[in-house]
């Protein structure tokens, strides 16, 4: 079933409070549940990908759903057709934004986009991704992937915070729309840094979640960054 109008966006929920985003990256449905309930208050949405749908069931997305805004990642990146039936199995389980590829091209990015608006939700694009290996293929391309989210009308795009020179880069080309960074932590991107060059989000995963006191992690790294 598709939203009623009543039903708020990320734009409405997705506060900037903390300019923090958590990458559940976990498969414990158990793990998820406790680490969401322990630090919603620190972040603006979590962050949900295929180790955990694939493992706890996408059933997961509602749960988690419940407590904070999602954005399921699954990159999506197929034909139109399958691209929309991934769109709409995560957003009819309370995600409330997506991120896809750009790759696969304008049809399949269009067809992610139109669904994502017809459940009044938001589409995120990849831009670059934050490990090394995406200097080989991604790196060149991105302005072009970039331009390809414009032409959707995606809400915004990712960018690795461990480029701010490409966050500052994007930034001038997409105007207002958002930028979430991954990267930051175990990857070495640098929080201050990446805000500084233009990204409105830090997603951050593993070196808050597999930390021996998550708290005092994140609260270490907000600290930082403020």
């Amino acid at each position: 079933m598709k939203r009623i109008n009543s039903v708020a966006t990320m734009a409405a929920i997705m506060k900037r409070k903390t300019r923090l985003i958590l990458a559940l990256d976990v498969i414990s449905r158990a793990k998820a549940l406790y680490l969401v309930q322990l630090l919603r208050e620190y972040f603006d949405a979590i962050k949900i990908g295929y180790p955990l749908i694939l493992s706890a069931g996408p059933w997961i997305v509602k749960d988690i759903s419940c407590l904070a805004p999602v954005i399921a990642d699954l990159k999506i990146a197929d034909i139109p057709n399958t691209n929309k039936l991934i769109c709409e199995a995560m957003l009819e389980k309370g995600a409330l934004a997506l991120i896809a590829h750009a790759f696969p091209g304008f049809d399949s990015l269009q067809a992610c986009a139109d669904c994502v608006r017809s459940y009044e939700a938001e589409l995120f694009v990849v831009t670059q991704m934050s490990h090394p290996g995406a200097e080989l293929f991604m790196a060149p391309l991105f302005q072009e992937l970039t331009r390809l989210a414009l032409e959707v009308d995606a809400a915004g795009v990712v960018a690795p915070a461990t480029k701010p020179d490409r966050i500052k880069f994007i930034r001038s080309m997409i105007g207002s729309k958002t930028i979430i960074s991954p990267g930051v932590g175990v990857q070495g991107g640098s929080p201050s840094a990446a805000l500084a060059a233009g990204a409105d989000y830090l997603i951050v995963g593993r070196s808050i979640i597999e930390a021996d006191n998550p708290v005092s992690a994140v609260e270490r790294l907000l600290s930082e960054i403020q």
